[in-house]
């Protein structure tokens, strides 16, 4: 299994620090905020990206793709009514890719609950159509960059538009574009699906691209009462090669302390399913 984790933990960190403290845990992924890196995804500079992919290969790290793709953002929504912020919206998509591809990554996470939310009077059919026009005009031009879009589903709490891996599933089928794959999260399967999730893993095995690992108390694997032992047995039965990426939310225990004892209980459990 390859391990990543998403660097906004790190928050006032510098990069460099960053990169040295995941890769002397054990992590060979990072996974990206945009607003971590820059104030304007539109504006950044390629010496920056450069830099940045630099620094992390210099310590053996990858920087695998992106997350909160939407967040800290103004003028973009995924099922809005109005023409004009769909176009928007697949062009920064767009242009996330390039930021991506250019750092290095081929994936990015597609959460981002308050830009995706249904607007008064929309239908959910009506967001559904709204939502795979604005993925339809950006999934090609992101194909030719080589990056993936990995829609994640989340909770009622969260969104009242894609809460579970079927619901987006219809999604990804209404688009009908390779490179738009499934994304699964512990803490969103936990609060939103009704099977099991070492079920809901092996149910949608060949539609994965990318997997999140967390806790529904919003921190760590092991930080929390999800059980990851079937979690990590159903991967690999299904022969999930992708990243295992941990995202939390509760940055108060200390950034080292959570991302070293998330690494270190993964370690564990792959150590148990082994003997």
């Amino acid at each position: 299994m390859k391990f990543a984790i998403c660097q906004e933990l790190f928050e006032n960190w510098d990069w460099d620090k960053q990169c040295k403290v995941i890769a002397d845990i054990g992590y060979t992924g990072i996974e990206a905020a945009p607003f971590a890196l820059t104030d304007d995804v539109t504006t950044v500079s390629d010496d920056l990206l450069k830099q940045c992919r630099q620094q992390a290969e210099d310590y053996g790290l990858q920087i695998i793709g992106l997350h909160w793709l939407l967040a800290k953002t103004e003028g973009y929504h995924l099922t809005t009514e109005n023409a004009d912020v769909r176009k928007a919206t697949a062009d920064y998509l767009v242009q996330l890719g390039s930021m991506c591809s250019k750092l290095g990554g081929d994936l990015m996470v597609l959460g981002s609950p308050f830009q995706r939310n249904l607007e008064e009077g929309v239908t959910r059919d009506v967001a559904y159509r709204n939502a795979a026009e604005v993925l339809k005009a950006a999934m090609p031009r992101l194909a030719d960059q080589g990056v993936r879009i990995c829609m994640e589903p989340l909770t009622t709490k969260e969104t009242d538009f894609v809460n579970t891996c079927a619901d987006a599933m219809e999604l990804i089928n209404l688009v009908g574009e390779p490179n738009l794959v499934l994304h699964q999260d512990v803490k969103a399967m936990v609060g939103a699906e009704t099977k099991s999730l070492p079920e809901i893993i092996h149910e949608f095995a060949p539609q994965v691209g990318h997997f999140h690992v967390n806790d529904t108390n919003l921190l760590g694997p092991g930080m929390g009462e999800t059980d990851y032992l079937p979690i990590f047995k159903a991967l690999l039965e299904t022969g999930y090669d992708g990243w295992i990426s941990v995202e939390v939310f509760d940055y108060s225990p200390g950034s080292e302390k959570i991302a070293r004892e998330s690494f270190d209980f993964m370690q564990d459990i792959l150590k148990q399913l082994s003997n």
